[in-house]
């Protein structure tokens, strides 16, 4: 099993996690892993944060001379900010009760209160500075990691974002390699020109405003081989796995699988992919199902659909109270970004890239990467072989009519 653990805060001296469960033999770098933090960072809108930090992954265990070892792979992103915050996050206890910046009066949205409630922090500070999206620093790190070895295996991953807001894309080509493209040279990741000036006005009023605005992206990953995944247990089935990352990040608030929510409002014909043979393999007319059939995948586009709240912290607070004293206050004001749609976008594909890595290696087996590689081409192979011999048996029956 393929899985990571993350730690740190976002104040703290820094962020890390493990990844257990890759093979040996993987080709990884540090500028690998840099190059999706630096595009986690990006996106009109971020707040000041981004300016400060600049994330860079060190890599501490698992990897020798460019190869993953087998075993666990630790990975350290240090806090630049921690300067300004290293007498308020000490870990060393503190009589000083002006270094601690305490937090009384909890955001509505946030993880403030029910922190507060369910740990008894009397300082919420405790729970927002772990329940913060900071943490997705390390989900992208790990992620950049598993997308190294689908990438290996002739999978690719990208998102691009479908709305933010009221404002949503209305043209967009047909051609998946034609939207990773656009999306990569958008200031909001949208690739749809008109829509993309669009959120970038939106996003400027919303600052101007003192607000903040959520919106949809869309996590696609081309190349996926059929069988990932399975339909015997519920825990195991491909889409329920991916529609659980998604919804672990912060503030996401829904998932939906290809067409999702429009495919309840249509009849049946409508949206099931028709199944055909073009005489070396299964074609489908449509992929409405998002290359998933079954919770198992399909061998079409897997295509993931998520929705993000506004973030939570407002520059012009909403009412709150103050848990100590119960008065009626401000929601506590917090640094933070105006929209952060596009990033989290990034952040999806690193939690998709997890989730197939994990069905992959689940589907193929191996503890280096020479025996996975040769077990996905033997299978393949086999399908081939398969789909020859259907080939020749339907032409047979076919004569014989």
């Amino acid at each position: 099993m393929l899985r990571f653990l993350t730690a740190g805060e976002s104040h703290g001296q820094a962020l890390s996690a493990i990844v257990d469960g890759l093979p040996a033999g993987l080709h990884v770098s540090v500028e690998q892993i840099n190059h999706q933090l630096w595009r986690r960072q990006q996106g009109h809108g971020r707040g000041g944060r981004m300016k400060i930090e600049t994330d860079q992954a060190e890599i501490l265990g698992g990897v020798r001379f460019g190869q993953t070892t087998g075993g666990p792979v630790s990975l350290l992103v240090r806090n630049a900010d921690w300067r300004s915050w290293s007498d308020k996050m000490s870990v060393a206890p503190t009589d000083e009760e002006n270094t601690r910046r305490v937090v009384s009066v909890p955001r509505p949205g946030h993880a403030d209160l029910v922190g507060h409630i369910k740990y008894g922090f009397e300082d919420m500070r405790n729970a927002l500075e772990r329940a913060s999206a900071r943490e997705t620093t390390m989900r992208v790190a790990c992620g950049a990691l598993a997308r190294r070895l689908l990438e290996d295996a002739g999978v690719h991953i990208f998102s691009h974002v479908v709305s933010i807001g009221p404002v949503e894309v209305s043209s967009l080509p047909s051609d998946y390699s034609e939207i990773a493209r656009l999306a990569e040279e958008s200031p909001v990741r949208c690739a749809d020109g008109d829509a993309s000036q669009r959120m970038v006005d939106l996003i400027d009023q919303a600052k101007a405003d003192r607000d903040t605005l959520g919106g949809i992206f869309e996590v696609v990953a081309t190349g996926a081989p059929v069988g990932l995944g399975t339909y015997v247990q519920w825990d195991r089935r491909l889409d329920a796995r991916i529609a659980m990352a998604m919804m672990s990040i912060q503030a996401m608030k829904g998932v939906e699988i290809g067409d999702g929510f429009a495919a309840a409002r249509k009849m049946g014909s409508e949206v099931m992919d028709e199944i055909g043979w073009d005489g070396q393999g299964y074609t489908r007319s449509s992929n409405h199902m998002g290359g998933l059939e079954g919770g198992v995948s399909n061998g079409e586009p897997i295509v993931v659909r998520v929705a993000k709240k506004p973030l939570s912290t407002l520059m012009r607070p909403l009412k709150s109270v103050n848990i100590h004293t119960k008065e009626p206050s401000p929601a506590h004001v917090e640094r933070s970004d105006v929209c952060a749609v596009p990033a989290a976008g990034v952040i999806g594909e690193a939690m998709l890239a997890m989730v197939l890595a994990d069905a992959f290696l689940e589907r193929f087996g191996g503890d280096n990467m020479s025996d996975i590689l040769a077990n996905l081409e033997q299978i393949r192979s086999a399908h081939r072989k398969q789909g020859k011999s259907v080939s020749a048996s339907v032409a047979q029956d076919s004569s014989e009519c």
